[in-house]
């Protein structure tokens, strides 16, 4: 499998085999509470099985915020993508949450 990391510089590599996401992330030294996988657009849990064949990229996860205090809320439409991903109107929804 291919494997994209940034975290936070771009490290690209090749893996043979197949595995689950948490055991893939151990054999990297990678904190699952700290990162994100993604295959396809595609956000995988844990549990998911990524084959030899795949690309995954592997994303620092990060949290923050927007002052609310400073956006005209009247204004935003959320909307879904029907997969239960929430967005703004206008901004792509992107990722979404595989089981």
């Amino acid at each position: 499998m291919k494997v994209i990391i940034r975290n936070p510089h771009r490290r690209e590599f090749e893996l043979e085999g197949s595995r689950r996401v948490d055991a893939l992330l151990r054999e990297l030294d990678l904190n699952p509470e700290q990162v994100l996988v993604v295959r396809n657009d595609d956000l995988l849990t844990r549990d998911v099985v990524v084959r030899n064949d795949d690309t995954v990229e592997i994303v620092t996860a990060i949290s923050g915020g927007i002052d609310l205090g400073r956006i005209d809320l009247g204004r935003i439409d959320s909307e879904t993508d029907g997969d239960g991903a929430v967005g703004i109107q206008g901004v792509p929804v992107g990722i979404r949450r595989v089981r």
